[in-house]
């Protein structure tokens, strides 16, 4: 019996510990105003060739207008080795693939003054699509 007490004491005390933590993320997450960058993909390529914004933390939302297959999304700071998984801001890919004549967003990305490349691996499409933070 007092096994079952010492149990139900540690999963009440776990699930009140997350569910705090939940809403301390909740909070932050409020306290800052994320914007969102629609991008939209056609057969081999981005439809926004360039875009410019200002430092802040962004959701992606990336549009499939009639590819004929699934496509992603992949955000690289300018200069760095595209092919090299460990270059890719993580936060930036879809949350999954997105499907023909569908939208599927990102997680939030804080994105820093400087320049970014993004393509799409499964479409494919070029590498050399530019995103400017000012």
């Amino acid at each position: 019996m007092k096994k079952l007490i010492t149990l139900v004491v540690i999963a009440l005390g776990m699930g009140m510990t997350s569910q705090a933590q939940d809403k301390m993320m909740k909070e932050k997450m409020m306290d800052q105003t994320v914007k969102t960058i629609a991008l939209e993909q056609v057969t081999g390529e981005f439809v926004q060739k360039q875009i410019t914004v200002d430092a802040g933390t962004y959701v992606f939302d990336i549009k499939n207008n009639n590819v004929g297959h699934n496509v992603g999304f992949v955000l690289v700071k300018k200069g760095q080795d595209i092919s090299n998984p460990k270059n890719h801001i993580k936060t930036a890919y879809v949350t999954e693939q997105v499907a023909n004549n569908g939208t599927q967003h990102s997680n939030a990305t804080k994105l820093e003054k400087g320049e970014y490349v993004y393509f799409c691996p499964l479409n494919p499409t070029s590498t050399d699509n530019l995103l400017i933070v000012k």
